[in-house]
């Protein structure tokens, strides 16, 4: 299985586990130990995971850090574990900023098997910088941090790739918390620069500034609106212009031409998307079919049991999902790890056809 096939699996038993998850142990055992597996490497081989990795602190020893990561007999990541359900605060940072510099890895993890943040040295040089350079929620799976973990696999570890794009990171993920944060509560020194901007030589002050202040909150829920609309609208446009007769009906024969060509992109959808199932079937009972427009995924190789569609042949790709009454619905999609998002709709499609 694939790192996405992995992730994906996951994701869907994230549900099942997390509420019985009451010690460190059946944490690492049921989240933190599969999520390394996911990255490619041997969890039961100490050439390339060691538990309880020795990291003495000065005069102080005895302090382990909970795995590390080998690569040719070197350490590469580190990994400190909490309990599921842990605030992954200052004082569990503290602890992993000392094992940081006695080791010879560039990259550390502060994980409670859920919420997953990733550290490295690139304000001095081997001291963990106090603020990561990306985080990933499991919970709430970003595709773009999906994408920017998946480096960290066995297969694409490249310490300088990884690091020359940490710093962006860093930056990136800490505008886009302002940006979240002013979003949802726009503060006064937020709200002072679209005043003068708008308002030249006028104070911000007492009525001005009562009044101005919700009109920014205002302002930025429909600025947000009309992006997503804006982008919508241009995605969905094509259709528009060109009917396609295969789109009719999710349960017509589909007729297998000799121009198909099945890509490698279809192919790690196609795992993805089993990999989605597994929590409610075989995955080995979901097929696939491709023709000329489009990849369908069905149940029981049943062309009248569609779970879903990959729309893959434009510049913009989409995801075809099935209502009860198996109206489709073309989700667009930017990676394959939007299919993540769609995991819902998918498992659906497939409880009908057993049920």
């Amino acid at each position: 299985m694939s790192f996405d096939e992995k992730i994906a699996a996951l994701i869907q038993r994230l549900p099942k586990l997390v509420d019985h998850l009451e010690t460190e142990e059946a944490t690492k055992n049921a989240l933190i130990m599969p999520f390394i597996a996911a990255l490619g490497y041997d969890i039961f081989n100490p050439q390339e995971v060691i538990p309880e990795f020795t990291a003495d602190v000065g005069t102080k020893k005895g302090e382990k850090v909970d795995y590390a990561i080998l690569s040719n007999g070197e350490v590469i990541l580190i990994f400190e574990c909490k309990k599921a359900g842990t605030d992954l605060g200052q004082a569990e940072k503290s602890q992993l900023f000392r094992y940081f510099s006695v080791t010879k890895a560039r990259i550390a993890v502060l994980t409670n098997g859920t919420q997953y943040y990733f550290y490295s040295d690139l304000e001095a040089s081997n001291k963990m910088d106090s603020r990561s350079f990306l985080e990933l929620d499991l919970e709430d799976p970003r595709p773009h941090t999906l994408q920017e973990v998946k480096k960290l696999a066995k297969d694409n570890f490249d310490l300088e790739r990884i690091l020359s794009t940490a710093s962006e990171l860093k930056y990136t993920s800490a505008i886009k918390k302002v940006l979240s944060e002013q979003y949802d509560s726009p503060d006064e020194e937020f709200c002072k620069y679209f005043f003068s901007k708008t308002n030249p030589g006028g104070r911000f002050v007492g009525n001005a500034k009562e009044s101005f202040m919700p009109l920014v909150k205002k302002a930025l829920n429909q600025f947000v609106s009309e992006k997503i609309n804006d982008r919508l609208r241009s995605a969905l446009e094509p259709e528009g212009k060109e009917a396609d007769p295969e789109v009719e009906s999710p349960i017509e024969e589909e007729v297998v031409t000799s121009n198909i060509v099945t890509t490698e992109e279809e192919l790690e959808a196609f795992r993805i998307i089993r990999a989605i199932v597994t929590k409610v079937i075989d995955p080995e009972r979901v097929a696939y079919r491709d023709v000329k427009t489009y990849m369908s995924i069905l149940f029981d190789d049943n062309n009248r049991k569609p779970v879903c569609r990959l729309w893959f042949n434009s510049r913009q790709k989409y995801l075809g999902t099935f209502d009860a009454d198996r109206n489709e619905t073309k989700n667009p999609i930017e990676n394959l790890s939007d299919i993540y998002q769609y995991g819902e709709q998918i498992v659906a499609a497939v409880q009908r056809y057993i049920s």
